[in-house]
């Protein structure tokens, strides 16, 4: 048991450090169009506020993972970033068409909007990911970690390896179809195992190195 623990949190410092990374690209294209001081004073407001949603998360992970209504919804949403994102291309630049011509303030606003998306991720990831309460909390901690001290680093490990955000979104997939078995478990008399650990641990493994081989193979 304590080496599934090892690896569901090493894989959640992975996962929180590639989409505090996307978070970050995320921010810097929608206030791309801001003059420059305008620009470092909205990021700043960005990062506070994906420091302060991801708290947010984290108080209320206890109540999150007892209501499974909220773990189903949750699943869906999962299930439903992850297709929209690896089905829509050029998802920044359209990002950066949309925030273009906004005010300081308006931007400001869909910063914090694409905060409290990004940490909604987190925390229903970690969520899927353990039923432990002591992991889901590290896994917030961590995605404020990566947001304050990592994502650069991940950012530039992105560009090395382009798939791997692709990869992301793809294992974000992958746990909210694990949240939805598990959940239809729980709910639904007599409703079979589909997902055994080694399953799950073998496609998520296939897909992170999958994902670092294949763009790279790619460009």
């Amino acid at each position: 048991m304590i080496w599934h623990d090892i690896a569901t949190i090493g894989t959640l410092a992975i996962l929180e450090g590639l989409l505090s990374a996307d978070n970050a690209l995320v921010l810097a294209v929608l206030v791309k169009h801001l003059p420059d001081k305008d620009r470092k004073k909205a990021l700043r407001y960005g990062i506070w506020g994906a420091f302060v949603f991801r708290i947010i998360c984290i108080l209320i992970a206890t109540w999150l993972l007892n209501a499974w209504p909220f773990k189903a919804v949750g699943a869906a949403y999962l299930i439903f970033i992850s297709l929209k994102h690896l089905l829509t291309k050029d998802e920044h630049k359209k990002e950066a068409k949309m925030a273009k011509g906004l005010s300081f303030w308006k931007t400001v606003v869909a910063v914090e909007l694409t905060d409290i998306v990004f940490s909604v991720d987190s925390i229903l990831a970690a969520v899927a990911m353990s039923p432990k309460i002591w992991i889901i909390y590290l896994g917030g901690v961590l995605g404020i970690i990566a947001m304050r001290f990592v994502a650069g680093g991940f950012l530039k490990l992105i560009d090395r390896f382009p798939g791997l955000e692709e990869g992301a979104y793809a294992l974000v997939g992958w746990i909210g179809i694990k949240l939805a078995i598990e959940t239809a478990e729980q709910t639904i008399h007599d409703f079979p195992h589909l997902m055994p650990p080694a399953l799950f641990w073998l496609v998520m493994a296939a897909i992170f190195f999958g994902s670092m081989l294949w763009k790279r193979s790619v460009k």
